[in-house]
């Protein structure tokens, strides 16, 4: 069981990314699906995540810029990052989780990506 993000790369603040994460091993449609960062210094923090019904929730930091969306035939998830900030520099990972609901504690996750940086410049 694999999940692999990528997208990750270095833009100018206002730029846009768009993060992908494929998984293999299994099927992940009756997983809730989150991306998580964690910058230097931080703990790793919920971005956003998305049920398997596809109801999305947000952090507050980011809710109106940042859109995720899961395409369960190919077993992926994405996250489109719009008007960047430096503050959003960090390593996104991808997660899944057997609950229902989406979960901010990331100790609640079973299954996760490697990560992927995104650094904004100022």
């Amino acid at each position: 069981v694999q999940l692999q993000a990528s997208g990750g790369g270095l833009v100018q603040a206002g730029g846009s990314l768009r993060l992908s994460c494929a998984a293999s091993g299994r099927t992940f449609s009756g997983h809730v699906m989150s991306w998580f960062r964690q910058a230097p210094g931080k703990q790793r923090e919920l971005v956003a995540g998305i049920t398997s019904g596809g109801s999305a929730q947000y952090a507050d930091s980011v809710e109106g810029r940042f859109t995720i969306s899961r395409h369960n035939a190919k077993n992926t998830v994405d996250l489109q990052s719009n008007s960047l900030k430096p503050e959003d520099t960090a390593v996104y990972y991808c997660a899944a989780s057997r609950s229902t609901r989406v979960l901010r504690n990331p100790a609640l996750y079973e299954y996760w990506g490697q990560g992927t940086l995104v650094t904004v410049s100022s």
